[in-house]
């Protein structure tokens, strides 16, 4: 098996994500577009996982890659891959499908809770009601046609979504680690000016490992979830 990850800052990796794929027995392979780099044949990948970025998937003209990074994430979704989109990605997916993306009416940046959407679907990944979880986004999105919203927050209502059985797209960051928080903060504290949803350098990084242990080890439910979910029959 072969999980392939778009990647487009160096200071934003796959964090807990890693440990879960190396243990399910997946090839790990990357393309990171900050450097020169390709993509691979869809067919040659089992689980696509898109990474976050500070820039926006609106800038085209800043980052022309932006375009064949978006053609080959909706080839990816069209063949039934397993994909997960984590803040610039999910809005790398919802854009791929002709969505909207567009400023959020406050940034989040720290640890603020979401709440779970009841859904009367069957075959849809299940939040806990409320769970405080990392954030780093300033951009919101429409939900493509046919996804089903899993959750919102006070700050952002599009928090995450699915769509069919093996596409769920997060605003924030399961996969944080304490060494990957401090990455983020060390490489983006300009963004780290006084707001309603916007926490302290501080109070970022005084998070406790139990808050980690808890959104890492939800993430490997997500990810079981997505994994298992591509094998399911038709």
């Amino acid at each position: 098996m072969r999980a392939h990850v778009l990647q487009h800052v160096p200071f934003e990796g796959l964090g807990s994500i890693e440990t879960w794929l190396k243990t399910a027995g997946y090839e790990i392979t990357k393309t990171p577009f900050f450097q020169a780099a390709s993509l691979p044949n869809p067919d040659d990948i089992d689980f696509l996982i898109i990474m976050g970025g500070p820039m926006s998937v609106n800038d085209e003209d800043e980052y022309p890659w932006l375009l064949k990074e978006k053609r080959f994430i909706r080839r990816c979704i069209e063949e039934g891959k397993s994909v997960l989109g984590i803040c610039l990605g999910a809005q790398l997916i919802t854009s791929a499908l002709g969505a909207r993306i567009y400023k959020n009416s406050a940034k989040e940046i720290g640890w603020f809770p979401i709440k779970a959407v009841p859904s009367i679907e069957g075959a849809v990944f299940r939040f806990p009601p409320v769970t405080e979880v990392f954030h780093w986004h300033g951009e919101t999105f429409d939900l493509p046609s046919g996804a089903i919203l899993l959750a919102r927050s006070e700050g952002c209502e599009n928090q995450a979504f699915q769509l069919g059985r093996s596409v769920i797209g997060l605003q924030f960051h399961l996969e944080t680690t304490p060494e990957s928080a401090r990455q983020i903060v060390e490489h983006c504290r300009n963004e780290l000016i006084p707001a309603a949803y916007v926490q302290s350098e501080d109070a970022i990084l005084a998070a406790s490992p139990e808050k980690y242990g808890a959104i890492n080890n939800l993430m490997s439910r997500l990810l079981s979830f997505l994994q298992n979910s591509n094998r399911q029959p038709s």
